[in-house]
């Protein structure tokens, strides 16, 4: 579906089913970057890591390492080592998520100032720049 767009100005985002399955159904050139989105537990780091390797063997060559519910710099620490020479992004693990996410609304509209939503802030920033 996303091949038939006219990408001509236009970001899409799509969110993926957690694992490797869709991963493994890519197709090099249908996405400008690849966000990999990761917490700093060995269990999620070893699918990270896997992701990271079958990205580059499908030719999805712009990987962006997302480190979720990072608590202090041991963990982004963490998932740095594990994922070495990639760019890497911290969100920090944040109360105001759970919050909005049980009065089911976005961070963003709740607490636009919650220390998670300023770092989205800078990945859509970041994003963006690279994209133009």
């Amino acid at each position: 579906m996303l091949g038939e767009l006219d990408a001509t100005g236009r970001v899409v985002i799509a969110d993926l089913e957690a694992g490797l399955g869709t991963l493994s159904r890519a197709e090099a050139g249908l996405a400008d970057v690849l966000l990999i989105l990761v917490e700093p537990n060995p269990r999620s780091l070893e699918v990270g890591r896997r992701a990271v390797e079958l990205a580059r063997e499908r030719g999805l060559l712009r990987l962006l390492i997302v480190a979720n519910r990072v608590r202090d710099a041991a963990d982004l620490a963490l998932v740095g080592e594990a994922l070495p020479g990639e760019i890497l992004f911290g969100v920090p693990d944040d109360p105001a998520i759970l919050e909005a996410d049980r009065r089911g609304a976005a961070p963003l509209d709740t607490a636009p100032t919650a220390p998670a939503v300023q770092a989205l802030g800078e990945l859509a920033r970041h994003l963006l720049e690279r994209s133009s």
